[in-house]
């Protein structure tokens, strides 16, 4: 019930704002995103308390990732449930500037749930999950130029830095056996924790704003004039790191959606395994992006069955410096003053609103 209410007082009153300063977005556009991303984050706060309040903690370990927060990054990760996005949205709520200035890219069909009025006005891409060869190679072409399209109209001018990425284009339930009926009829590794990652939107992401072979990671050379769009000016296009994320669940299960709005599994930690990559790393080529993409997906399939059979990562091999296991903390606070402000909000959105209706109706 408490979830029920949080995304009446919540979804509604973000829309309401953006409607109010739209304004903005015509005359100020800098200071309408601007505005824009920190609704983003006060609202993904919100959906990361539902798996705090259940008592289904994340812990992180592996790489460390604060070379990457401040800069362009691709996040890539297996994909095995509902609940894998709202974990990742608790865990970059606690990461500054992370989330507001974060790009989703995820299966259209979320476009028409209760979240899909705010990925639209954020500007998040919605895209084409093709199940099989019958739908056609025209449908994923559309959808791959439909991406460049969208990196280039929303990406680079709006100046965002993080995306998400979950390259086996679906759960890993509704893959795994197709997954493994190619891999056995290609000679390719058969995997059973992870399904065989797709290309195609790695390399459209790559080809398009990855990093020039002679730019360095983090540093001063991350705007290319050649993107200097219709006049609009000089912006940062480099995507510049890959972060590797593998979700590992307790015992294989995964958490859904249902467990985190109704808490009827027990509370639990959900693991968090950061690898960290230059972009420059990866190759353009595309059989050996298709053989590096494979390779993570290989790694990831020995980190989860390691740590399904002994309860730990192995990180020998795969970190240079890991960092130890470390428990993503919530701020209460934070999470109370965010929720006065929305309700605050719809009661004065609500009265507005009333004040307008008597006003032409009587």
């Amino acid at each position: 019930m408490f979830v029920i209410l949080n995304n009446m007082y919540c979804i509604p009153t973000y829309v309401v704002w953006m409607v109010m300063i739209f304004p903005l977005k015509r005359y100020h556009p800098d200071l309408y995103w601007k505005i824009e991303g920190h609704f983003f984050h006060w609202l993904l706060a919100m959906v990361s308390m539902w798996s705090w309040s259940a008592g289904y903690d994340i812990v992180e370990l592996g790489d460390d990732i604060r070379t990457c927060l401040e800069d362009q990054t691709l996040v890539i990760a297996n994909h095995q449930s509902t609940a894998d996005v709202p974990l990742l949205m608790a865990t970059f709520n606690t990461k500054k500037n992370v989330l507001p200035n974060l790009m989703w890219i995820m299966d259209r069909i979320f476009k028409y749930t209760n979240f899909g009025i705010v990925s639209i006005l954020h500007e998040d891409f919605f895209i084409v999950s093709v199940l099989n060869n019958f739908q056609g190679k025209d449908k994923r072409d559309e959808s791959l130029q439909a991406l460049v399209k969208h990196l280039r109209d929303s990406y680079i001018p709006r100046r965002r830095k993080w995306m998400v990425l979950f390259p086996e284009g679906g759960f890993l339930r509704k893959r795994r056996e197709t997954s493994q009926r190619f891999a056995l009829k290609n000679n390719l590794p058969v995997l059973q924790h992870v399904s065989l990652p797709r290309v195609g939107a790695l390399q459209t992401i790559v080809d398009t704003v990855g990093p020039d072979k002679s730019s360095n990671p983090g540093g001063n050379n991350n705007t290319d004039p050649a993107h200097n769009l219709d006049g609009m000016g000089v912006y940062p296009t480099h995507v510049n790191w890959v972060l590797d994320i593998t979700i590992a669940y307790p015992e294989g299960k995964p958490l859904d959606l249902g467990a985190i709005v109704t808490g009827y599994r027990k509370p639990c930690k959900t693991f968090l395994f950061y690898r960290l990559f230059p972009c420059r790393d990866v190759p353009r080529d595309h059989e050996a992006m298709t053989k590096w993409l494979y390779d993570r997906f290989v790694e990831k399939e020995a980190l989860l069955d390691a740590y399904y059979k002994t309860g730990k990562f192995p990180t020998e091999g795969f970190c240079a410096s890991p960092v130890p296991p470390q428990e993503v903390s919530q701020d209460c606070l934070r999470f109370a003053i965010l929720h006065l402000f929305f309700i605050t909000s719809s009661y004065i959105h609500f009265q507005l609103l009333s004040y307008v209706v008597s006003y032409f109706w009587y």
